[in-house]
């Protein structure tokens, strides 16, 4: 298999590039281009290897040094101008989720971040990122390190045994390419996010580009038919973003159409025809951006995100897409002549024998100082106390408060707490070590916050359900301190306590997750369990307490148990955290939503017919919506950390509100 120039190959990566980028920018959607790209380093790279043991044996040194010379300095160049922008432009809620994808970007590992974040319900909340398009480089990367290793084991055994080569890797790229593609099916059907990501669910992508390298010398069709494939090819790649969902259904057997589009095009080939797709491909237009393609992909999505964070806007329009777009290509066509040639060109690894990971080494070292440094300014800004009895920080402390010198300033004259850059770490978390697996089911966790001096708990308290009920933890921890209770936590996110998947129809995890609660609970027989007993509290729904919620009240109350069941907290179309940062006028007027437009007068629970009787009821909307306004700032404190979840720190300043409350339900003396 001889080396030969495809002219065609760079309008392929152009064609990918372009549609990736109009999706992104002017359809809000996912082209499937992404997926071409992995085809055609596959396809480029195996062909490279296998030469390569032709001619002898593999030069892992300098081959490695090549990919480093290639791939770092346009990405290198991006990150930096992503962290300076950013540092201006970003509010800073969004800075610590940024500066982790940045050190993950730069170490290739992006993909496994957002697979994490996928994973992790607190992690979902998290808006775009910057960076996130980093993802298939990430990819990449690892590929480029793990491929030509495969391919030296493959070419040893063969040479051990006598097999021909070439076949050999034919065989044993068709083996990863099925075992990688039925993981895929598999994984796409039930974690599609986790799979999207998945290094191991991209693999045969590469596999079906080096299969393509090895046989396609071996394919000879007339010029009508490679005509015919190569716009069929063509009319496939444009078309799949359009007919699929191609963020939602990918890779599985679904990312079979743009890879086999691409496919197609590289059969076909040259045809020599002037009605061939191979004559737009290989012309100079799309030839050129077929070598800014790479720059142009890590560009185009911080500069559409930045212009839609500068006009506050997510969509940019025809005409702000257009220069989103033109703005992208400047910095591409810049990067590519002023950093990526300079630097492919240069004796950088030539002179020396290692000088190109050295060079590779020192071109992190700014990244990963700058994100370093940026994380300390953000700690700095995200740094709070909260003291229980600070005039000017009351939160829920202000609710009804007498008009007089008790009154804290109006929040427009001092900072708000917790600050918007430690908003993300709002949501109440344990320590690892508080934490134990049950064994009776392997996703049941268990925590526990203990009384000081590991003394016997006066009262234990499970607090039971999704992140709504384990928001309440924070009101309960110093009560722990002060009257030597334990709370003992057990979690999952948009999974209530109820017989029956509330939040996610369906969801027979988070059933079977709710019977091991109910199992642990009844084992435990704690004195009371404190969980969400409403859903849907929200403008234009209606809310409502399920049937779910009351027959596992049911299942608690005949075991003697009490059910402390509070009402749930208003959730919101928009972040009024993020309106009240933005705001101009002052929260209250901008921000709040009255009050009649969420909650119903009457909580649903209220005309139940059959509430068992160790039922037990709170109502804190007062203390939510004072007033009539449910209000994103109360007492100088931010209330809600995203559109639904009220912070930790607004809920630590109900702790007084929560004992009284609790004290006087179940008849518990102070």
């Amino acid at each position: 298999m001889k080396s030969q120039y495809r002219p065609e190959l760079q309008g392929l990566r152009a064609l990918a590039a372009a549609l990736v980028v109009i999706y992104h920018v002017w359809l809000g959607r996912i082209s499937g281009g992404v997926d071409v790209f992995f085809l055609v380093t596959g396809f480029l790279i195996t062909g490279q290897l296998y030469r390569a043991t032709m001619r002898g044996r593999i030069e892992f040194r300098p081959m490695w040094g090549r990919i480093i010379k290639r791939l770092l300095p346009a990405m290198v160049t991006v990150l930096l101008a992503t962290v300076a922008v950013a540092f201006v432009l970003l509010p800073e809620v969004r800075w610590f989720q940024t500066i982790k994808e940045v050190v993950a970007s730069a170490l290739f590992v992006e993909n496994w971040r957002l697979a994490a974040d996928s994973a992790d319900y607190f992690a979902q909340h998290d808006q775009a990122s910057l960076v996130q398009h980093f993802w298939s480089l990430s990819i990449q990367g690892q590929f480029y390190l793990v491929w030509p290793l495969l391919v030296v084991l493959i070419v040893f055994v063969a040479r051990r045994a006598g097999w021909s080569v070439r076949k050999s890797m034919f065989g044993g790229l068709a083996v990863v390419f099925g075992i990688s593609l039925a993981y895929s099916v598999w994984l796409t059907v039930v974690d599609q996010p986790l799979a999207y990501f998945s290094s191991l669910t991209r693999v045969w992508e590469f596999a079906l580009g080096g299969l393509l390298a090895l046989s396609i010398d071996k394919i000879s069709l007339p010029k009508a038919p490679r005509i015919a494939l190569g716009w069929l090819g063509v009319a496939g790649l444009v078309s799949a973003g359009l007919i699929l969902q191609v963020g939602t259904v990918f890779p599985g057997y679904a990312a079979l159409w743009p890879t086999m589009a691409a496919v197609l095009v590289l059969v076909a080939g040259s045809t020599g025809s002037v009605l061939g797709a191979d004559r737009l491909l290989s012309s100079r237009p799309l030839g050129y951006l077929g070598k800014v393609s790479f720059s142009l992909y890590l560009w185009h999505w911080p500069v559409l995100l930045f212009y839609s964070i500068a006009r506050d806007r997510p969509e940019v329009g025809l005409r702000g897409g257009a220069l989103v777009i033109a703005i992208s290509l400047v910095l591409a066509v810049a990067t590519f002549h002023l950093v990526e040639e300079p630097v492919r060109r240069s004796r950088i690894g030539v002179t020396t024998r290692w000088g190109a990971y050295r060079f590779g080494v020192l071109a992190l070292v700014p990244v990963l100082l700058a994100a370093g440094a940026w994380q300390l300014v953000g700690q700095q800004r995200a740094s709070f106390t909260l003291n229980p009895d600070d005039p000017v920080y009351q939160g829920a402390r202000a609710v009804g408060a007498p008009v007089d010198g008790s009154q804290p300033a109006a929040h427009g004259d001092v900072p708000l707490i917790p600050p918007f850059a430690a908003l993300p770490d709002q949501f109440d978390k344990f320590e690892e070590e508080d934490c134990w697996l049950a064994e009776r089911n392997e996703e049941l966790v268990v925590c526990t916050i203990d009384p000081p001096a590991e003394a016997e708990p006066t009262k234990r308290i499970v607090v039971a359900g999704d992140s709504h009920s384990q928001q309440y933890n924070a009101a309960l921890r110093p009560l722990v301190e002060q009257r030597g209770w334990q709370v003992i936590s057990m979690g999952r996110g948009a999974c209530p306590l109820s017989t029956d998947s509330d939040s996610l129809p369906g969801d027979q995890a988070c059933m079977d997750w709710n019977t091991s609660v109910t199992e642990e609970i009844l084992e435990m027989r704690p004195d009371a369990v404190l969980t969400i007993g409403t859903r849907d509290v929200r403008v234009g729904l209606t809310e409502w307490t399920p049937p779910g919620y009351v027959a596992q009240w049911r299942a608690l109350s005949e075991a003697g148990i009490p059910v402390v069941a509070v009402r749930d907290n208003p959730r919101f179309d928009f972040e009024p955290s993020d309106c009240v940062r933005n705001s101009s006028t002052g929260a209250m007027e901008e921000c709040g939503v009255p009050r009649a437009d969420i909650l119903p007068e009457q909580a649903p629970y209220e005309t139940l017919p059959d509430v068992p009787p160790g039922v037990h009821f709170l109502d804190f909307s007062d203390y939510f919506c004072p007033d009539g306004m449910c209000q994103p700032v109360i007492g100088n404190v931010l209330v809600y950390l995203d559109d639904n979840h009220v912070t930790a720190a607004y809920l630590e300043t109900m702790s007084a509100v929560l004992d009284e409350h609790l004290e006087a339900t179940l008849g518990w003396s102070a």
